[in-house]
């Protein structure tokens, strides 16, 4: 037997209906209009849900927090990209400050990629440590005709870096600290400074630890390092301004801060506080202007080039990539992304040449050194400068490179390829995937299957 429609409605005759129907739309419908709207979108994102192209208000800043800017104003992986300031104004902010207590953070060695770290790891500690007073640093020289010879005369901070940008970061940034051009610039220290070292893993039980692990403890530095300050065994009273503390690092305090433990946006905007000088910078973008022409003049008509880091000079260890391991490599690579001109930088002049010969060879691949490309009043220029401020040049120009191929673990080459990889996301770029593939604009090849012995733990501590 079919149910009928009239049993479905509960047994209500079709003809009466209309007038409960009626009542029951005029009661939801008063309902609905007299209710305050608030009592349901403080449960549901209803902007959300109407597709309302009105934004909600931003929640609301703290006095330490990021301007309301986007990540991606600043192309951060450009050498002479603007410093980020506000990162460094919240570390500082943050800071519990020590009167009388001043780094001196000069003693660095080696290329681009160590001087840099030695001097950024010592300010860190020294902006976790409170001090109040800080000497710009000086630069180690390399010995031009012994690449090994780390430790020659002491040059100003202008040899590689823009001391004015330097200065005016640390003034606007973080005004807690005076910046003094020489030791003999700070007040009350005498005639005869004592200058106290330390090695600041020192300042923490690092018991199993491997001796080249970074700190594990930099979150306890500072107040271990302030007790440290006041503890009579020490023979010195607690620094003030009267009594001045002049604290520098032993030698090899290089990667020792695990750099992400700041978050991205300190990590990956620290690195600019050392820009390089107006000369080296002008060198190379002049370089790289040069570059990018010779590789039009070559038939390729966007201006694309492989940069080529070739790491063979009499300084390489001898657990590093041979000769022939890397030019393999970067050959594969040149040769899958289909590039026909190269841009090499090496202080190996005979590797140079048999690069050069192999690229042809294998690639069709024609490459040129910043030799090649500069000329006149140029080149004279570059020819007057050091090794490593050649290699500044060298530098810049492989930064603009359209793909870069390196060796690991040169921290030359992991800084560049660190320094490219903000490309990918700006402020807040993520850390590069070490012992891959790569980010799309780098390839570094190496030995990644043992972190210590392989020296992975660069990766954790450098700033790029």
């Amino acid at each position: 037997m079919a149910i009928g429609y009239q049993t479905i409605v509960g047994f209500m005759p079709r003809r009466n209906l209309f007038i409960p129907t009626l009542c029951i739309v005029l009661l939801f419908a008063a309902w609905t209009f007299r209710t305050p709207r608030s009592s349901i979108d403080k449960w549901v994102d209803v902007a959300a849900i109407r597709g309302s192209a009105v934004s909600p208000p931003p929640p609301p800043s703290s006095p330490n927090g990021p301007p309301t800017q986007s990540k991606n104003d600043v192309d951060l992986s450009r050498p002479d990209a603007p410093f980020v300031g506000w990162p460094l104004q919240r570390v500082c902010n943050e800071a519990t400050w020590v009167q009388g207590l001043v780094f001196i953070c000069d003693n660095n060695s080696g290329g681009i990629g160590n001087i840099r770290n030695y001097i950024q790891t010592c300010i860190r500690y020294g902006l976790e440590a409170g001090a109040t007073g800080l000497v710009v640093p000086k630069i180690r020289k390399r010995n031009d005709t012994d690449l090994a010879d780390l430790f020659t005369d002491y040059l100003p901070f202008s040899y590689m870096f823009d001391e004015k940008h330097f200065k005016d970061a640390f003034t606007t940034n973080c005004p807690q600290i005076t910046l003094y051009d020489e030791i003999t610039d700070i007040p009350k220290i005498g005639n005869k400074p004592n200058i106290e070292h330390i090695t600041p893993k020192k300042f923490g039980n690092r018991e199993g630890c491997h001796w080249s692990d970074q700190n594990r403890h930099t979150d306890r530095f500072g107040d271990r390092f302030r007790r440290w300050l006041h503890d009579p065994k020490t023979g010195q009273p607690p620094p003030s301004p009267d009594k001045p503390r002049l604290i520098r690092f032993n030698w090899g305090v290089l990667w020792d801060w695990q750099t992400y433990r700041d978050g991205p946006e300190f990590a990956n905007t620290f690195g600019n506080i050392l820009r390089f000088n107006a000369q080296l910078q002008r060198l190379g973008d002049k370089a790289l202007q040069r570059m990018r022409a010779f590789a039009k003049a070559n038939g390729v008509e966007d201006g694309r080039f492989l940069g080529v880091h070739l790491r063979t000079e009499s300084d390489a260890l001898g657990f590093w990539p041979t000769y022939n391991t890397q030019t393999d490599a970067y050959l594969k690579q040149a040769t899958q992304r289909g590039f026909e001109v190269a841009y090499i930088a090496t202080g190996d002049p005979l590797s140079a040449q048999n690069f050069a010969g192999a690229a042809i060879e294998m690639a069709q691949m024609r490459v040129v050194s910043k030799a090649d490309i500069l000329e006149d009043d140029d080149l004279d220029e570059l020819e007057s400068l050091s090794w490593d401020q050649q290699g500044l040049v060298d530098f810049i120009v492989l930064l603009g490179s359209d793909f870069f191929v390196g060796t690991m673990p040169s921290s030359f080459s992991v800084y560049m390829a660190m320094k490219r990889h903000l490309k990918t996301g700006g402020l807040y770029t993520r850390p590069y995937k070490v012992g891959t593939e790569g980010d799309g604009l780098s390839y570094l090849v190496g030995n990644y299957e043992k972190y210590w012995d392989g020296w992975l733990f660069m990766w954790d501590g450098m700033w790029p």
